[in-house]
C-alpha cells in the first residue's frame, strides 16, 4: 500500500489517536544489551548510546534513569515516507501553541510524543488542523 503524499489530504484525513500510558526516553551505553524486561516502543543508536522510548513503568522497574515523561499520539493517516511538509505543518501548529514535541516517522504512520500535561491540548490542536475539532 502506497502512502499519501498530498499535504492537504494528509492534514484532512489525519485522525490523531492518544495512546494510554506514559512513555519516557532512556539511554544505555551502545555496548550494553537491552534489559530482558524492556520492550521498547522505539530504539535508536547514536554515538553516545542507544536511546529507548519505553513505558515509564518499565523504566522504573529496570532501574533506568529517564527523561521527558510524555504521551504518544499516532497520526492515523498512512503518510508516504517521502511526503513533504506533513510533520512541518503539524509541529509548527504545536509550536505556536507552546507544546514541545518529539516526532517519529515509522513505515505506516507518524507519531508524536508530547508532554504528559499538554497531551489533551495537543489533541485539540491536531483535531483543529484536520477540521475534526470536538
Amino acid at each position: 500500500m502506497t502512502g499519501e503524499r498530498n499535504l492537504d489530504a494528509l492534514l484532512k484525513h489525519m485522525k490523531p489517536e492518544l495512546w494510554p500510558g506514559i512513555f519516557v526516553f532512556c539511554t544505555i551505553p551502545i555496548t550494553e544489551s537491552l534489559p530482558v524486561s524492556i520492550n521498547p516502543l522505539m530504539t535508536f543508536r547514536e554515538q553516545e548510546g542507544t536511546t529507548l522510548v519505553i513505558p515509564r513503568d518499565e523504566a522504573k522497574a529496570a532501574g533506568l534513569a529517564y527523561a521527558f515523561a510524555s504521551r504518544l499520539i499516532t497520526l492515523t493517516v498512512h503518510s508516504a515516507l517521502d511526503a513533504v511538509g506533513f510533520l512541518a505543518a503539524i509541529t509548527a501548529q504545536l509550536a505556536a501553541a507552546g507544546i514541545s514535541v518529539n516526532a517519529v516517522s515509522a513505515f505506516h504512520h507518524d507519531h508524536l510524543l508530547v508532554p504528559v500535561d499538554r497531551a489533551d491540548e495537543a489533541m485539540d490542536v491536531l483535531r483543529e488542523i484536520s477540521g475534526n475539532a470536538a
